[in-house]
């Protein structure tokens, strides 16, 4: 009886025991599950926040940016069969292209400008019958910060020049002069003064801190641009003087109309002296991918002397190139 009671104990205790291991078993399986399942919950909301704010940096970012622009190829062919008013067979070809970039955010600005063409002519004539007819770089940069009554306080930088060499043609004789090359003539420009731009479409500069480099690496050439006052010895010429410029930057649709005038006077026995850069460039697009273009380029420098028809009687002149195309182009 003895025996027997003490077997049931020792039955009843190891069940006992069992079962409470058995919940404590439980116990912490349940609580790892809980563990884990709030650690997933975690990792959840963070890679959920993680990309919540990913999503909203690029879309912030991207408000602060605006790029609009335009990029075209025009061309142009002329075929003539017993033609009695006569002419000469003839082709051209011109890529052209202008973007504009505008970075703001609270009170900073910053717009950088490019504006480039090039193309080639070719005719059906003796002597020279490819000839270069178009040939721009253009690149203007300015950070400003604003200031009350839409002012900018502004640090301005521009650059001009041509990529490949320009030369004058004889149509009786197999000979060319070269007039031009990339960095003979190049003009940079910097300025520091005030940018007043009531809307995205218009701006006007002034600057009476503006100082101009005009390069001239080929020897040949210095003489042609730097005037008389130059030493001819330096491939660089440092201009101080004071400067405005207006630009205007409009589109309605596919219509966009992009025009900068700048003015330049030194400070030196030229003072009053105006040189002049005037462009203008109009382009409409239509059925998707064709584009009618009109551009226009006005200069008046006043180191720049130019004969006449006859060669002869140097002086400062107008100088005015208009090109008219149609093409295939892409507005943005």
């Amino acid at each position: 009886m003895k025996l027997t009671n003490l077997f049931l104990a020792a039955f009843l205790l190891c069940n006992i025991n069992l079962f409470a291991q058995e919940n404590a078993n439980d116990s912490l399986l349940r609580q790892a599950a809980i563990e884990a399942k709030a650690a997933t919950t975690d990792v959840l909301k963070t890679s959920t926040g993680a990309a919540d704010g990913l999503q909203k940096l690029a879309v912030d970012s991207a408000k602060h940016w605006k790029f609009s622009g335009m990029v075209g190829l025009n061309t142009s062919a002329t075929f003539l069969t017993n033609w009695a008013a006569g002419g000469n067979n003839a082709a051209t070809m011109v890529f052209a292209g202008n973007i504009r970039i505008i970075y703001k955010k609270n009170k900073f600005a910053w717009e950088t400008f490019f504006d480039t063409d090039f193309g080639y002519s070719y005719m059906d004539i003796k002597y020279n019958q490819w000839r270069k007819s178009n040939d721009k770089i253009n690149l203007t940069t300015k950070a400003g910060y604003e200031l009350p009554k839409k002012l900018y306080l502004t640090l301005l930088g521009s650059f001009r020049s041509q990529y490949a060499d320009g030369f004058e043609y004889f149509d009786d004789k197999d000979e060319r002069t070269l007039i031009s090359k990339i960095m003979s003539p190049s003009y940079t420009d910097l300025s520091v003064g005030l940018d007043w731009k009531p809307n995205n479409i218009f701006s006007l500069y002034y600057s009476p801190a503006a100082m101009r480099l005009t390069t001239v690496l080929d020897t040949t050439l210095r003489a042609k641009y730097y005037g008389t006052i130059a030493n001819l010895s330096k491939p660089v010429k440092f201009e101080g003087g004071m400067t405005a410029k207006a630009s205007v930057n409009w589109q309605y649709k596919t219509l966009k109309i992009i025009s900068t005038l700048t003015l330049f006077t030194p400070y030196n026995k030229k003072f009053g002296n105006i040189d002049v850069d005037w462009d203008l460039a109009v382009t409409y697009q239509f059925l998707k991918v064709l584009n009618v273009s009109f551009g226009s380029s006005l200069k008046y420098y006043d180191a720049i002397l130019i004969p006449d028809k006859n060669g002869e009687n140097l002086k400062q002149r107008v100088q005015l190139k208009n090109v008219i195309g149609i093409g295939v182009g892409y507005t943005f």
